[in-house]
């Protein structure tokens, strides 16, 4: 189908690349229980056989093209600016989405206009009574930039028990599935299309904290991820997307009072888990991808420095805490969130 010219409520928006196998497996689902919502898939330049995939097979789910792979960020800001909604609900390929997945999360942020975006609960496609990485139960930040979640901290994943069911604000929500209004996205600008992919949905976020609204969970809604469809953990890629776009988000957001004495805490531990890369037998690869990232992020500082100038820096913000999640979690032992 064409793109839509008429504004809609919801709009469920899939970015695809080279995914026609998540899509054959998971697009069923989205289109069995969002019956209420026009479904759109941005191609990021895919050269599989998505796109032909998609018009054989699914021919009420509106295709965006992007002449080549933008990235995440990049990706959406092009695709989205071609759909006139009220919510964007950005939802990785590798998702399932379940029974009444959209309802509790659109109700809620019906109540309160002061609620920029939310997430559903994240569980494991492969282990479903864990919570998955990307978000699980809404995400937080320490005083060092280091985000975590209910749920997950760092790569420990916990069963889910209920533990985490009630509706709270958070701090920042999942781009696996971010349900977020349409004219709060473009007031801050969108993703910050610099990041390229991992982490941007963090500063979106961060962003939009700083003028004062809020990121929420809802976990009656849930939906299942797979995870690492497009770079697993092991890419050298991904260990720099991560390293470099966590020093882009820092400098950006952190108020000057405490900026410098964040970035050099960080010049530290980031070489420590540089050459713990080299004793877990990992490889040169993730550790000059740890050295690219820093040096990229120094040279791209001028240019951070007038985005920084557009942001009004807010020191205490929900969900943002004052200790360290390295500390809790590698010295004091503490793996679970609930122990924090």
């Amino acid at each position: 189908m064409e793109t839509q010219k008429i504004k809609i409520k919801t709009a469920i928006v899939i970015l695809n690349w080279n995914g026609r196998s998540w899509l054959e497996n998971f697009l069923p689902s989205v289109i069995m229980y969002s019956k209420d919502a026009e479904i759109f898939v941005i191609d990021n330049g895919s050269t599989d056989d998505s796109v032909s995939f998609l018009n054989e097979n699914f021919r009420s789910v509106i295709i965006i093209k992007n002449n080549k792979n933008l990235g995440f960020a990049g990706g959406y800001n092009t695709g989205l600016n071609k759909i006139h909604a009220e919510y964007y609900i950005l939802l990785n390929s590798d998702i399932e989405v379940t029974k009444d997945w959209i309802e509790p999360i659109i109700e809620l942020m019906e109540i309160d206009n002061n609620i920029a975006a939310c997430q559903p609960k994240l569980l494991n496609y492969n282990k479903k009574t864990k919570f998955e990485y990307a978000g699980a139960s809404g995400g937080f930040i320490d005083n060092l930039g280091y985000p975590f979640c209910r749920g997950r901290i760092f790569n420990n994943l916990e069963e889910d028990k209920g533990q985490y069911n009630d509706a709270i604000e958070i701090f920042w929500a999942t781009g696996a599935c971010l349900f977020i209004r349409t004219d709060l996205f473009w007031n801050v600008g969108g993703f910050d299309e610099d990041f390229f992919c991992h982490q941007e949905e963090i500063d979106l976020c961060w962003r939009l904290k700083n003028k004062g609204y809020k990121m929420m969970v809802q976990p009656n809604s849930k939906v299942y991820h797979v995870g690492g469809g497009t770079l697993n953990e092991d890419s050298p890629y991904k260990t720099y997307l991560n390293f470099r776009n966590n020093l882009y988000m820092i400098f950006k957001n952190i108020p000057l009072s405490y900026l410098f004495f964040v970035i050099s805490i960080r010049l530290i531990l980031d070489a420590v888990a540089a050459f713990s890369f080299l004793i877990q037998g990992k490889g040169l690869q993730h550790f000059w991808a740890i050295g690219k990232a820093h040096f990229v992020f120094y040279v791209t500082v001028p240019r951070l420095i007038s985005k920084r100038q557009k942001i009004k820096q807010i020191k205490k913000l929900t969900g943002k805490f004052n200790w360290s999640i390295i500390y809790r979690n590698k010295l004091q032992g503490i793996k679970c969130f609930s122990d924090l």
